[in-house]
């Protein structure tokens, strides 16, 4: 079959196909005398799995992997691999349409009803009550931990539960009326330096560890759409407490 019928069959663009080929991802095919590509029905089994494991989440690196040990496997071996990636696909989606069930027969709808039940009774003690910070910051962290994964969102639970317990909410509240407090002022404000030292000393340690191992570039889109957000001053505030961070590890 032709690279136009391939992408048919597996539900692809010929765009695709052709990048899959540039990253090595699926093998160049033999070419007819005409020059035309000839796909068999290995390629068009490979080239599915390949998109499979891609939409269950697996990066490109990890797709390679897989890949590498399906070489030497007979064709049936591969289809039963593909059943395998299709069946946890499966599940995974009952698993999500399940939790939109659940939301959908909620009586009233709030920005914390899209996250777990664990991680909205955690973000609900530490709210503090008429603070824009935060309440950007419950948005915030709603979506971290809405995007991530079953195992990961516990994680998130646990990062997060110390800064529920009695006598860190309310000196959360008060970090949080401070950040408040600088909306309108400059990025050379003395009370910056101090409360991003303050920040810095309120974070349990393993959420430091976390917070540095996975802090993306500066200029990275959901960084930057936070910032879009903040004061300059307060933008200051978390680029400093980041420094100190730093230096304490």
């Amino acid at each position: 079959m032709r690279i136009g019928e391939l992408a048919a069959l597996t539900g692809v663009s010929t765009r695709t196909v052709r990048h899959y080929h540039h990253l090595g991802l699926l093998p160049e095919p033999v070419r007819l005398p005409n020059g035309y590509r000839a796909y068999r029905l290995r390629d068009a089994v490979l080239l599915a799995r390949v998109r499979r494991l891609a939409e269950v989440g697996l990066s490109l690196d990890e797709i390679r992997d897989v890949l590498a040990d399906d070489q030497g496997k007979d064709l049936r071996e591969v289809l039963v691999e593909l059943d395998a990636d299709l069946a946890r696909q499966q599940e995974e989606i009952g698993v999500r349409r399940a939790r939109l069930a659940g939301l959908l027969a909620e009586p009233d709808l709030s920005g914390d009803a899209v996250a777990s039940p664990e991680l909205a009774a955690v973000l609900h003690d530490l709210s503090a009550g008429g603070s824009r910070f935060a309440e950007m910051d419950r948005q915030m962290l709603t979506l971290m931990g809405t995007v991530a994964e079953a195992d990961e969102q516990e994680r998130v639970v646990e990062l997060l539960r110390p800064l529920a317990e009695p006598g860190m909410v309310e000196r959360g509240h008060v970090l949080y009326e401070r950040l408040d407090e600088l909306t309108d002022a400059e990025p050379g404000d003395p009370r910056v330096a101090e409360l991003a030292t303050d920040l810095a000393d309120h974070l349990p340690e393993e959420m430091v560890k976390e917070l540095l191992g996975n802090l993306p570039e500066e200029g990275a889109p959901w960084m930057a759409a936070m910032y879009e957000d903040l004061s300059p001053a307060q933008a200051e505030v978390f680029r400093l407490m980041v420094a100190v961070l730093k230096e304490k590890l």
